[in-house]
Order: structure tokens, then C-alpha cells, then sequence
């Protein structure tokens, strides 16, 4: 790697300036831009992943007495090579009817803005309606509010409720949260 690598918050915030500007350059899918998101996310806040409205990575520095970086990814290289990373809209994704589908779209709360587009309760039930219509088995989580439950109830998935710790939260509260998986199998 060629990041430098290190739990030093004026490196957090030149390195994630760095990022947004090969955002802006359209050089996000460079070899750079892998090292710097794998350092800002180990990195920043609680693990977070977020883009505010102009499509700027904005997680704050973490909290980290030490962190543990992996330098060398050369033992995932076989197990990765046949895999195709995309980011596109869920609906755009090609699957095949036999495929195994896990979805965990951002929590049903207010703040929905983890990215210039959001996802909002719109795009939790056509994501919940495009599960439902795949012929092969499908895993989904999310947080366990009641529409969430009564919509994924409504479409013929079997509801198991977890409690879930809380790793992220703005106001501190770090009380487990009910999480629902909803499963279906053919």
C-alpha cells in the first residue's frame, strides 16, 4: 500500500480530502482511491461509511486508542478475483434465479441522507417488492420498526427479531437495537 497508513488525525483529514478529489475527478474506482476508502473507513468514526449531498465522503475522525491495518490483501486475491463489484441502483443488479441475495439497506429512521440520492421509505419498499419477486433465497435486515415489519410480513417473508448492538448513534445511546431478518426461501 501506498497510504500511509497511521491513527493521526491531520492524516485522517488530509487523506480524506484526497479521496473527494478523486472523487471529483471521476478516478474513484483507482487502485488509490481502494487504499485511501479501506484507511478512512478502519479510520473514521465507528466504521461509517457516508456522503453528504454533494457526493463527499464526511465521516469525522474515530476514537481509536490503536488500530489494527491489514497491509498485505494478496490471500484474498483468489477468493475476490471472480467477484464483480458495482454500484448501481438495486434494481439494475443482474441476478439469476438461483442467486443467493442478502440486502441491508441504510435503517428505516429519519435521517435517510447517507448519500446524494437518500433512501427513503420509497426506496425501502421497492426494495422489499424487488426481494420479494426473486425466485431464489433472500436474506434482508434492517431496523425493526413497525412498517418495516408489517411490510416485509405482508410480503411472505419469515420475521425473526434480533437485538442488535448500536456501534453508531448521534446522541450516544448505545442500547442494543431491535433488528429485523426477514428471510425467504424457495
Amino acid at each position: 500500500m501506498s497510504v500511509e497508513m497511521k491513527n493521526d488525525k491531520t492524516a485522517y483529514y488530509r487523506h480524506r480530502q484526497r479521496f473527494n478529489e478523486l472523487i471529483r475527478q471521476g478516478k474513484d474506482d483507482t487502485q488509490e482511491a481502494a487504499e485511501l476508502f479501506y484507511y478512512l473507513n478502519r479510520t473514521g468514526y465507528n466504521g461509517l461509511c457516508r456522503f453528504n449531498k454533494k457526493g463527499k465522503f464526511n465521516v469525522p475522525f474515530g476514537r481509536y486508542k490503536t488500530i489494527n491495518y491489514t497491509f498485505d490483501f494478496r490471500e484474498y486475491a483468489s477468493l475476490l478475483s471472480s467477484w464483480q463489484f458495482t454500484c448501481l441502483d438495486f434494481e439494475q443488479v443482474e441476478i439469476r434465479p438461483g442467486d443467493f441475495v442478502y440486502a441491508d439497506p441504510p435503517y428505516d429512521v429519519e435521517f435517510t441522507s447517507y448519500s446524494a440520492g437518500g433512501f427513503d421509505w420509497d426506496d425501502q419498499v421497492r426494495l422489499a417488492e424487488w426481494l420479494a419477486r426473486h425466485p431464489g433465497p433472500v436474506v434482508a435486515s434492517n431496523q425493526a420498526t413497525g412498517r418495516i415489519k408489517r411490510l416485509y410480513h405482508r410480503l411472505g417473508f419469515d420475521i425473526t427479531l434480533l437485538d442488535a448492538p448500536r456501534r453508531i448513534s448521534c446522541n450516544g445511546d448505545r442500547t442494543p437495537a431491535q433488528e429485523i431478518f426477514a428471510t425467504r426461501q424457495v
